[in-house]
């Protein structure tokens, strides 16, 4: 990042510490140094580790953007079977995915069972089951998955990752099949107000469902009258 850039009047406007630094319209200064000191993730950054940014500044960085968060639950699957979600909730402790195996055209449903419930099957309770009626077999409340927390929930633990991802950030925030509409359509509004690069929605719909992954509770529920799209909404 040895490129020197002009500093401008703009440049001063949206980053007034350059200013305070000392720094004039029409002067040149080092790319690193840029990005070091004035690029709004880097100055958070240097908050909690100055040492590398000093470093930074002097000799530069290899690259301008270091992290990204994609909505990708199949690679969370690829991974020692669901073991991570990066910031998101299992989908479900127990569903159904569908397949297409090698050499075959049609999809075949198999069952998936989340890292943790399995850690507790092998660790606690051989019987434990998500629903289970009986008492002996019923897992602890602290068992969430992403439809036990509410669509702004979702919305706050993406702004919260946000902070600290200087390149693309998504999240899926799953929407209840019978969420009242005047509350959705303020799901984008409020992502808006959190600062969030994009925002991205997903309603279960029983009268059209395409998708990969169903659970069977999910599967009884009565259709509904409206049927809303999977949405994004990309600042």
């Amino acid at each position: 990042m040895n490129e020197e850039f002009e500093v401008t009047a703009e440049m001063l406007r949206k980053r007034p510490e350059m200013a305070a630094d000392g720094w004039k319209v029409g002067q040149e200064i080092p790319g690193r140094v840029l990005h070091a000191k004035y690029s709004r993730y880097m100055q958070r950054v240097a908050s909690v580790a100055p040492e590398l940014v000093d470093e930074l500044a002097e000799t530069g960085a290899r690259f301008t953007h270091h992290s990204s968060i994609a909505p990708t639950g199949t690679i969370s699957l690829s991974l020692a079977n669901n073991a991570s979600n990066g910031i998101e909730p299992s989908f479900a402790h127990h569903y159904s995915r569908n397949v297409i195996r090698e050499g075959k055209k049609s999809k075949e449903k198999v069952d998936v069972f989340s890292y943790e419930l399995l850690a507790y099957r092998e660790l606690v309770n051989p019987k434990a089951m998500p629903f289970a009626e009986k008492a002996d077999a019923k897992l602890p409340d602290y068992f969430i998955s992403a439809d036990d927390i509410t669509p702004k929930e979702h919305v706050d633990v993406q702004a919260a990752a946000q902070k600290w991802v200087d390149s693309s950030i998504s999240k899926t925030a799953n929407v209840p099949t019978d969420y009242p509409y005047e509350q959705f359509k303020d799901i984008y509004r409020y992502a808006h107000e959190q600062g969030l690069k994009g925002c991205t929605t997903f309603r279960f719909n029983p009268a059209a469902f395409q998708g990969v992954l169903v659970k069977e509770r999910t599967l009884r529920t009565p259709p509904t009258a409206s049927s809303w799209r999977t949405a994004r909404c990309w600042r």
